[in-house]
C-alpha cells in the first residue's frame, strides 16, 4: 500500500516537479560550455577528452536502473533529492579538476547524480500526472529544455563576462541548490510496502516503449553531434513524455521498473546516436543516415496508429 502526502493533483507538487525538471536542465546544460576549458587546463587531445566523456554515460547508465528500484522502495523524493545533492558535489569539481582522473571520477558522479534525478522525477511527474484532470508530462518535460537553454546562456554569458570557470560554476550551484529547497518540502512523500521484486525484467508493451524511446532519443543523440534540423529536436520533444507516461500507465510491470527501463534504454540511444550515424554516414552518407533516423521517428506515430485500430 503506498502512502501520499501531499496529495499527488496539487499546485505544490506540480511546482515541486517543474522544479526537479528544471534543475536537471540546468545542471546539466552547465557543463557544455566548461567543456573546452577542461581540455585546456588538463592540456589533453579530442581523444582523451571522449574517453573522459564516456564516464559521464557509464556513470548515467549504471544509475538509472537502481534509481528506478530504489525510488520504488522508498520514494522518489530522497532518490531526487540524493541526486542533487551528488550533482551539487560534482559540479566544482568540472569546473576545478585539474588531473584526468579526478575530471574522470566527477564526470562520473555527475552522470549518476543526472541519471539518478532523471528517473526519479519522471516515476514521480508520472504519479502527479496521473492524477491530475489535465495532461502534465509535456510541460514538466518542457522545464527541462528551458532549464537546459538557461544553464547554457547563464554559463556561456558568466564565462564571456571574464569569470573563472569554477567562480561561474559557483553562482551556477546557487540556483541549482535553490530549485532543490524550494522542491523538497512540497515533493511526493511515497513509500512502496516493500512486498514487491526488486527487479522485473522489461517485457511486452515496456520494451515496446523502450524501444521506441531509444529511437527518439537516438535521434536526437544525433542531432545534438551532426545535424542543425531543428524540427528532429522538436519532434521528438513532443512524443518523449508520451512515451514516459505511457510507461507509467501500464500495468505489465512495476511503474518505477518500466519508468527506469525506458530512460535507460532511451538514454543508451542518446549515447549510440553520433556514433551509429558515423558509421552509417561514412558508408552511406550523412542525408541516407538522416532519412534513416526519419524513418525510425515514424515508428512512434505508426505504432500508436495500430494500437488505436
Amino acid at each position: 500500500m503506498t502512502h501520499a502526502v501531499p496529495c499527488a493533483d496539487s499546485p505544490a507538487t506540480r511546482l515541486a516537479t517543474r522544479l526537479a525538471f528544471f534543475v536537471s536542465g540546468f545542471g546539466m546544460a552547465c557543463w557544455a560550455p566548461l567543456v573546452p576549458y577542461a581540455k585546456a587546463r588538463l592540456d589533453i587531445g579530442e581523444a582523451v577528452l571522449g574517453l573522459l566523456l564516456l564516464c559521464l554515460g557509464a556513470g548515467s547508465m549504471l544509475s538509472m536502473p537502481v534509481a528506478g528500484v530504489l525510488a520504488g522502495r522508498i520514494g522518489a523524493r530522497p532518490v531526487i533529492l540524493v541526486g542533487g545533492v551528488g550533482l551539487c558535489c560534482a559540479m566544482p569539481l568540472l569546473a576545478g579538476a585539474d588531473f584526468s582522473l579526478l575530471l574522470a571520477l566527477a564526470l562520473a558522479l555527475f552522470g549518476a547524480s543526472l541519471g539518478a534525478m532523471d528517473v526519479a522525477m519522471n516515476i514521480h511527474a508520472v504519479e502527479v500526472a496521473n492524477d491530475a484532470p489535465v495532461p502534465l508530462m509535456s510541460g514538466f518535460h518542457g522545464l527541462f529544455s528551458l532549464g537546459g537553454f538557461v544553464g547554457s546562456l547563464g554559463m556561456t554569458g558568466l564565462l564571456a563576462a571574464g569569470l573563472a570557470p569554477l567562480t561561474a560554476i559557483l553562482v551556477a550551484l546557487v540556483v541549482v541548490i535553490t530549485g532543490l529547497a524550494l522542491a523538497a518540502p512540497r515533493l511526493l512523500r511515497t513509500r512502496s510496502a516493500g512486498s514487491g521484486p526488486l527487479f522485473v525484467v522489461p517485457r511486452g508493451l515496456v520494451l515496446l516503449l523502450g524501444a521506441l524511446t531509444f529511437a527518439m532519443f537516438l535521434a536526437e543523440g544525433a542531432l545534438l553531434d551532426w545535424g542543425a534540423i531543428l524540427l528532429v529536436g522538436l519532434g521528438a520533444a513532443n512524443i518523449v513524455p508520451v512515451l514516459f507516461s505511457a510507461a507509467g500507465r501500464q500495468g505489465t510491470m512495476p511503474a518505477n521498473l518500466a519508468v527506469a527501463a525506458v530512460t535507460t534504454v532511451g538514454y543508451a540511444g542518446v549515447l549510440a546516436g553520433p556514433a551509429l550515424v558515423g558509421f552509417v554516414a561514412q558508408g552511406l552518407g550523412l542525408v541516407t543516415a538522416f532519412v534513416i533516423l526519419g524513418v525510425l521517428m515514424l515508428s512512434a506515430p505508426l505504432t500508436a496508429l495500430w494500437f488505436v485500430r
